[in-house]
């Protein structure tokens, strides 16, 4: 069996269902608002948090080849130990918070990514310690084993990143298969004012939003897990998602409001003999 397999069994397992719960209490003190936002990257335009794990890693991994070249380097790996110890404290949180906002059988995945992940900084916190009182020998197990179980944990982040992508576009494949040329999506009558509706583009799902004869149209599936916007509600001037909350604004489809981190693809619109036309934006000239 192939390590990708095992890891579903991890998210058919119930088991880790009390520690999803408690892990989940934890991640909702983190308040919504422009902290959360920052958390998830929302500025950034992708996650927050594969960039956040490349100080304590790299720190880390700095540290082993210094105990592993010839001489005494051992006051520069104490110091590369410290640092990626104070800097895995905002992967943990961006991680944590991403985390929160995923499904549940993803989220069993990630409990066993933070345990793993958390084993490693206690051996690694054991290093450092074991360093400070001139315990060198013991110091550079102790940083070999920390690299072991973290991993471990990087591993299982890979799985949620890529086989289950999460946090990546859900939507950016439909930009693909879009028409180029204008396309007929309905009559404008058919679409109530102040409120999302659902349209069909070359079999790709459009969220339409009229006020009076201005029409705006958004791909229809939200970034962040697909969900399907025209289920949404509209909140001063963006449309939010009906599954975790994304807010995105109907003018243009910015990210306002995570965890979505990617914006909406925001289409031409043109109504013509009360027939609503869209397209993808022409490229500049």
């Amino acid at each position: 069996m192939r390590l990708g397999e095992r890891v579903r069994a991890i998210e058919r397992d119930e088991r880790l269902d009390p520690a999803v719960s408690r892990l989940q209490r934890v991640a909702d003190t983190v308040p919504e608002g422009p902290v959360r936002d920052l958390l998830h990257g929302v500025q950034l335009g992708h996650p927050a948090h594969p960039v956040t794990i490349h100080a304590p890693l790299g720190a880390w991994l700095s540290a082993a080849l210094l105990d592993l070249l010839p001489g005494d380097h051992r006051g520069a790996a104490h110091t590369l130990v410290n640092v990626g110890l104070v800097t895995a404290l905002p992967a943990a949180v961006t991680g944590l918070v991403d985390w929160s906002r995923l499904h549940e059988r993803q989220q069993r995945v990630g409990v066993v990514h933070s345990v793993a992940n958390g084993l490693g900084v206690l051996f690694l916190g054991g290093s450092s310690l074991a360093r400070a009182r001139g315990r060198h020998g013991w110091g550079v197990a102790l940083t070999l084993g920390g690299l072991a179980s973290v991993g471990v944990g990087g591993y299982l982040g890979g799985y949620l990143a890529y086989y289950r992508a999460s946090g990546a576009n859900s939507a950016d494949d439909l930009i693909d298969v879009l028409p180029a040329d204008w396309t007929d999506i309905g009559a404008l009558d058919d679409f109530a004012e102040g409120e999302p509706a659902p349209a069909d583009l070359g079999g790709a799902p459009v969220v339409v939003v009229r006020s009076g004869a201005t029409v705006r149209a958004l791909l229809g599936r939200c970034t962040h897990m697909g969900a399907p916007l025209a289920e949404g509600t509209l909140v001063d001037g963006c449309l939010r998602c009906p599954w975790h909350g994304s807010e995105f604004r109907v003018d243009d489809g910015s990210v306002v409001h995570g965890p979505a981190t990617a914006g909406l693809e925001s289409l031409e619109t043109w109504v013509v003999d009360g027939r609503v036309l869209v397209r993808l934006p022409a490229a500049p000239t």
